[in-house]
């Protein structure tokens, strides 16, 4: 019963870390036209305008939190190869599975909790950007808990993945 949950809950967490790279890819092309757009209109027709730079900026850092935790899901984000390659197999799993995770979830946990304030707070006082059009900043402010929590359940998934295999562990092939 345990095993059904927990594969259960892999496969979302899988399959929601895996949107958020295909939406951080779409939002690197939307970006880009953008960027063209600004360029274009600035140099093109002499008549700059102040939207595609700032839209682009909130963009990329939707881009970069969400994109995160596919990458870790993946294993291609935090790793401590330097290290990791010079100790023996149990250790390199132990470091690797167990300890990275503990510290990622440290630190990303405080990030989670503290933008969390700080998105609330920008909400409550309906914060908003210094530009011309004022846009509200609750909702860029937003994206970095939620990310940032969805970070933390791949390192939390990680990290059990790394305790069961510690316990039970897999036979390598050399």
């Amino acid at each position: 019963m345990m095993k059904k949950i927990f594969l259960t809950i892999e496969r979302a967490i899988t399959r929601i870390s895996e949107w958020g790279l295909l939406f951080s890819g779409i939002l690197i092309l939307i970006m880009s036209l953008l960027s063209t757009y600004g360029v274009g209109r600035r140099y093109i027709f002499n008549n700059p305008e102040p939207y595609s730079y700032e839209l682009s900026t909130m963009l990329l850092l939707a881009c970069v939190v969400f994109a995160v935790a596919g990458l870790q899901r993946q294993r291609r984000h935090l790793r401590v190869d330097f290290i990791a390659g010079r100790l023996s197999p149990r250790l390199e799993d132990i470091l690797v599975n167990i300890f990275t995770p503990i510290m990622a979830l440290f630190y990303v946990g405080i990030i989670c909790w503290k933008s969390w304030d700080n998105a609330i707070y920008s909400m409550i006082i309906w914060e908003t950007s210094q530009s011309s059009w004022e846009e509200p900043l609750f909702p860029v402010k937003m994206m970095v808990p939620i990310g940032t929590a969805l970070l933390c359940l791949v390192l939390v998934s990680q990290l059990i993945q790394g305790i069961k295999n510690i316990i039970h562990p897999i036979t390598r092939r050399s």
